[in-house]
């Protein structure tokens, strides 16, 4: 049962982290139907693995892209440097936000499904407004690196897609979306992995047995595997104009966990 748990996690991990419908949001409605029997510590390792897995699948599907910028990144005033330069703004408001409010945040993730299903509705309307959005050829300056930053800050709150909220933001203020779609993916490996080594920092685990290795091993490749798929699959979205679809199934999940909060409430 448990390998069955650590193998359905990874794969709405790797899945909700890339398609824009809250990868935070999913796992907590996840460990609500599956069980959390998991401790704070375990807890809290599996996620550094998922998230890990996630971040090395966004890594290899524009690997490409990652070595032409650090290769060109010293050269000043260059592409590279400028693109890094956005990519530092767009990580100010969402790492002043969990620096300051680190533990207030962590309340929110405490299976509150209601939440989490009001944010999935708006995750739904900020995805309707922007499929509806007209193809440009704009790139991303500073002024759209940061706003598309501040939404990546509000998608901190659970059900509130990071993808969906990226995207959908740089497509509604004019930013071409082969391009915002990229940026969104890649402007938060750097949190991602500043985010992980801290866990790790803080990680009390008194040791691993064979058996836990085995569940973050399978979370691990499901989590990574369906991560690359979930990657490449989006950004083929994105192009096509079809994020509605992604909008409708944020309304109806939403809608449930509204209702299913209101019950057990």
């Amino acid at each position: 049962m448990e390998l069955l748990k650590a193998l359905l996690l990874g794969i709405v991990q790797g899945l909700t982290e890339f398609l824009p419908v809250s990868s935070s949001g999913h796992l907590e409605i996840a460990k609500v139907i599956l069980g959390d029997r998991y401790n704070a510590e375990e807890n809290l390792m599996m996620t550094i693995v998922l998230h890990f897995a996630t971040a090395l699948a966004t890594v290899y599907v524009f690997r490409q892209e990652i070595k032409k910028l650090l290769s060109n990144i010293h050269v000043k005033n260059s592409p590279a440097q400028k693109y890094a330069f956005h990519v530092f703004i767009s990580m100010l408001p969402a790492g002043l936000i969990g620096y300051f409010f680190q533990d207030q945040l962590k309340l929110l993730f405490d299976e509150r499904i209601g939440l989490v299903g009001i944010c999935l509705l708006f995750t739904g309307i900020l995805l309707f407004i922007a499929n509806k959005g007209r193809k440009t050829h704009k790139k991303i300056g500073w002024l759209e690196a940061l706003l598309i930053g501040v939404s990546q800050a509000v998608a901190l709150l659970p059900g509130i897609s990071r993808s969906g909220a990226t995207i959908s933001t740089g497509v509604i203020i004019g930013v071409d979306r082969s391009i915002a779609a990229e940026f969104s993916f890649l402007m938060v490996l750097p949190l991602i992995f500043l985010k992980i080594g801290d866990d790790i920092l803080h990680l009390r685990f008194s040791g691993l047995d064979q058996e836990w290795m085995l569940y973050l091993a399978v979370g691990f490749t499901a989590a990574f595997l369906t991560g690359v798929f979930a990657c490449k699959w989006m950004i083929r979205l994105v192009k096509n104009f079809q994020l509605n679809y992604f909008a409708y199934y944020c309304f109806l999940i939403g809608a449930a966990a509204i209702f299913y909060g209101w019950t057990i409430s």
